[in-house]
């Protein structure tokens, strides 16, 4: 066997494992979801080894789904880490045996404070699966590794099922692009979640005129504007818009008699706008919707405060 088909192998035998998974979520699954939903205070995520680093990552992905989290190494709460816990939380803890003795020795301290335990196990009949209030069978046949040793399968099939525990209290607490963003609010999501039209917008030498100006004029205005349109206004308010796409239009109706028309004669008179405080997402939502490249940032009184474009979105 090549080295490449030794690789594929291991993702087919992972792959195998995950979907191995999906039988044994019984309603096991469902009453740790209701628990650590209802959970008041933090879910405080614990394993040694592999597991450990499995548990650091679901605790993080609980976090930013808004589940409150931390990972804390069994062997901290013996010099004093115990403090940090509370008869509010809820543990899950993580050992593919079930029978690691430094995640057992924890166990009763947990149990002495009332505390819930969910724990996730390859073994059902494990000390782990005794003593938890819920137990997750995440067991799998074998590693991908081919001595069957090093944890591989065991440690995928794990973060499968916390990543399953987080999307299942995602769904049951509603949550919403703008909670995710409030969680993430340096990455990119984060960003046009929290982005407004008011921050990215240009404001500075707008492309005006005047619904009477001819259309030869209006050239001239759009080209300089470097925008690609033109916002037709009367009495300091919008009046209309044009863009070079109506402006190529009108060339191919009027041709030499281009020059006799208005903007009035082609703008459109109910341009789409949207408010300083709209956020990029909702902004690219109404462009998808309309098939268009701008709107047009405005206040109460319909006055122009700025145009947001296409490339102004793209955060």
């Amino acid at each position: 066997m090549t080295t490449r088909e030794t690789g594929i192998q291991a993702i087919k035998d992972e792959a195998e494992a995950l979907l191995d998974l999906i039988p044994k979520m019984d309603g096991q699954f469902d009453q740790a979801v209701e628990l650590m939903f209802h959970c008041k205070g933090k879910v405080i995520v614990t394993g040694v080894g592999k597991s450990g680093h499995i548990g650091a990552k679901i605790a993080a992905t609980l976090a930013s789904t808004g589940t409150p989290s931390f990972f804390i190494n069994p062997l901290d709460v013996y010099h004093g880490d115990l403090g940090v816990m509370t008869k509010d939380d809820v543990v899950i803890a993580i050992s593919n045996s079930g029978q690691t003795d430094e995640l057992l020795r924890f166990i009763p301290m947990v149990l002495h404070t009332n505390i819930p335990i969910i724990g996730m196990s390859g073994n059902p009949q494990s000390l782990l699966a005794k003593y938890s209030t819920y137990h997750l069978n995440v067991g799998v046949k074998k590693e991908a590794c081919p001595l069957n040793l090093a944890p591989t399968s065991s440690t995928t099939a794990a973060l499968a099922m916390g990543d399953a525990l987080a999307i299942a209290l995602m769904q049951r607490r509603n949550f919403q692009p703008q909670d995710f963003a409030h969680f993430h609010p340096g990455g990119e999501l984060g960003k046009r979640l929290l982005t407004t039209a008011q921050d990215v917008m240009r404001s500075n030498d707008m492309p005006i005129l005047s619904p009477q100006t001819s259309l030869g004029e209006a050239i001239m205005i759009v080209s300089e504007g470097k925008l690609g349109l033109g916002v037709a206004e009367e009495n300091g308010k919008i009046a209309g818009l044009i863009t070079d796409g109506d402006i190529r239009r009108a060339i191919e109706r009027w041709k030499a008699e281009l020059f006799n028309h208005v903007v009035s004669d082609i703008m459109t008179r109910t341009p789409k706008t949207v408010t300083a405080d709209t956020k990029i997402t909702e902004i690219q939502r109404v462009m998808q919707k309309y098939k268009i490249h701008s709107v047009l940032v405005v206040n109460k009184e319909n006055e122009l405060l700025g145009v947001v474009d296409h490339y102004s979105c793209m955060i």
